[in-house]
């Protein structure tokens, strides 16, 4: 099943995204779940806190779409998580490009939900800086609750997998040696447009994951290639804390990012970064400037 979380009308709710494949289809819709199965669904992380729905949604997908793809705007895909769980350095190869020697255990750092954004919604440059940054990604949506999970169970807690764009403000991750600042402006992380559940993506360790700035490619990689695997990050982080249904797992970026290319590139107003990644999608997101 695809889930997305949309926005319309000034409602918000979520439902299964039908016919859309990888990108979009000419009758590609949404068939609405919340506010269909009962007040329990609530949004899309609590329709993942209730197993029991996920039957009773598979049910609709023969279901006639409620609404065209153009009648809705796209919300971050879990726009409430609990956790925004980031990973640094996690590809060989980017972690090559920054020269960071190698580590026993996974670079970590949050970002708050409300730097979130939607497919087709807009990044932001902020004023504070010209050095936006592409970063694109995999993502992994938690879908049972635990902690101690073991790297051998570790998949049977994942609800999904979502395109991410972890987009950084490089010169403010680099005022300190803690990236909290430069990945938290807000509007700078792309999350969509959907989830693919677990069930048609077993083996997470087999996507490719790409980025392209204008059309040109910028980034691609294979999930064979993550230092550490989505497995094993979640076995190292529900070691410290619990997971939740709904918490988000951004798995890091490949190498070519635009920091590390001479000269840099850097995101501009006008351009479009698109993330894609196999079998899941493509996450589309305009470059805006922050108003004065």
């Amino acid at each position: 099943m695809r889930l997305a979380s949309f926005r319309r009308l000034g409602r918000t709710g979520y439902g299964l995204v039908l016919n859309a494949g990888d990108t979009f289809g000419a009758s590609a819709g949404i068939v609405e779940l919340s506010g269909r199965l009962g007040p329990e669904a609530g949004t899309l992380k609590t329709f993942l806190e209730h197993p029991e729905l996920w039957n009773a949604a598979r049910d609709l997908r023969t279901e006639p779409v409620d609404f065209e793809l153009d009648e809705i705007t796209f919300e971050p895909v879990i726009p409430d998580p609990d956790k925004v769980l980031c990973v640094g350095v996690n590809y060989h190869a980017h972690r090559e490009e920054t020269g960071r020697a190698e580590s026993a255990y996974p670079t970590l750092f949050t970002r708050f939900a409300n730097t979130q954004l939607g497919h087709e919604q807009p990044l932001v440059r902020p004023r504070a800086s010209t050095e936006l940054d592409f970063e694109g990604e995999l993502a992994v949506i938690i879908g049972r609750r635990g902690r101690h999970i073991s790297e051998r169970r570790a998949l049977e807690h994942v609800a999904g997998y979502a395109c991410y764009q972890d987009a950084t403000l490089r010169d403010w991750q680099r005022h300190t040696t803690q990236f909290t600042p430069g990945k938290n402006f807000v509007g700078t992380g792309g999350f969509g447009p959907w989830m693919v559940t677990a069930d048609e993506i077993p083996d997470p360790s087999k996507l490719r994951v790409s980025t392209r700035v204008n059309g040109v490619q910028m980034q691609q990689s294979t999930t064979d290639l993550l230092i550490f695997s989505v497995a094993k990050l979640i076995a190292y982080i529900s070691t410290f804390t619990e997971l939740v249904p709904g918490d988000v797992i951004a798995t890091g970026t490949p190498g070519g990012v635009g920091s590390k290319r001479t000269p840099p590139v850097w995101l501009k107003p006008g351009d479009v970064v698109e993330v894609e990644v196999d079998r899941v999608g493509v996450l589309r997101n305009p470059v805006v400037q922050e108003p004065d």
